[in-house]
């Protein structure tokens, strides 16, 4: 009986592990595989492609389970709201701001978005501001500084002036967002059914822009390698990591897992430096420290690192 329990233990662990590295891993890759698809493919394509097909997947794993159902005019209505912010606003616009941006430096302005949560929090109500707090956020803004010290001239480019712009209201999307779904304190008794519609929501939605703001969408000229990191995105970015994400959740806390954020941006600019060869200064890798120390002072708290067992 002991040797089984052992055995069921060291299972459970290694789904575990499992889980928290494919996040960490994917989630990382997210920003590079995005560069990499729109390099041929215009950015709102990428993304309602990849929601669309992530939300074909997700309706086919609920076909299977029997679980897919009608979730009711007031459940829809906050699914379109989350999926206008996340999905839409968040993820689109950080597509596009992909197309003239690198993938490093989307990957390092974005990890300030728990900054914007926090600071969002705080206005509300949700959140209390402490001396703490503001020590992270002078590291965070002092990481900013670094990443525009030799590029301050790169602002007189329109086409990196608005890709910084989007990039902006993306964060804002999320940090929206995240701050919805805390303040309205929704519980989901489904979320595979829910992320269903979100993703079914943004496909079309973005799809359609595509479709109205592209001007030249030639499909014969997208490339496999385009199409293969638009696919990657689609079933790993958005469907496997989520399943692992949730599945960590439901193992250790929420805190505990916020911490893969940190190792997320690690992983995308180290990748982003090997695969794409784009150019990691001193103060870039200066910026990158001071931002990820921020956000880490700002959302510390001690259940991070005490060790919670698995039932």
């Amino acid at each position: 009986m002991n040797i089984f329990a052992a055995k069921t233990t060291i299972l459970k662990d290694f789904k575990l592990t499992l889980a928290i590295l494919t996040v960490a891993v994917v989630w990382g890759t997210t920003f590079l595989s995005i560069r990499v698809a729109v390099e041929t493919i215009p950015a709102w394509f990428v993304a309602g492609i990849r929601q669309f097909l992530a939300a074909v997947i997700m309706l086919f794993i609920l076909l299977y389970r029997k679980q897919f159902q009608w979730i009711g005019w007031k459940n829809l209505g906050y699914q379109l709201i989350f999926s206008s912010l996340m999905l839409i606003m968040a993820n689109g616009l950080t597509t596009v701001a992909e197309e003239t941006l690198t993938s490093s430096l989307t990957s390092l302005i974005s990890a300030t978005s728990p900054i914007v949560v926090f600071l969002g929090s705080v206005a509300i109500g949700l959140q209390k501001f402490t001396v703490r707090a503001m020590l992270g956020l002078f590291m965070c803004f002092g990481g900013i500084l670094f990443i525009f010290w030799d590029g301050i001239n790169d602002l007189a480019n329109p086409d990196y002036r608005f890709g910084i712009l989007l990039l902006l209201f993306a964060i804002a999307g999320w940090a929206s967002g995240t701050i919805f779904t805390k303040k309205m304190n929704i519980q989901s008794k489904n979320i595979s059914l829910n992320l269903f519609y979100q993703f079914a929501f943004a496909g079309i939605i973005q799809i359609i822009f595509a479709l109205l703001f592209s001007e030249n969408y030639n499909f014969e000229n997208w490339s496999v390698k385009s199409i293969s990191a638009m696919l990657y995105l689609s079933l790993f970015g958005s469907v496997a990591a989520f399943f692992a994400y949730h599945y960590a959740l439901t193992k250790v806390s929420p805190v505990q897992v916020s911490i893969l954020a940190y190792i997320n941006t690690i992983i995308s600019i180290f990748l982003s430096w090997l695969i794409l060869n784009e150019e990691i200064s001193a103060k870039f890798i200066i910026a990158a420290i001071l931002i990820i120390l921020g956000v880490f002072v700002i959302n510390y708290n001690r259940e991070m690192f005490k060790k919670q067992r698995i039932e």
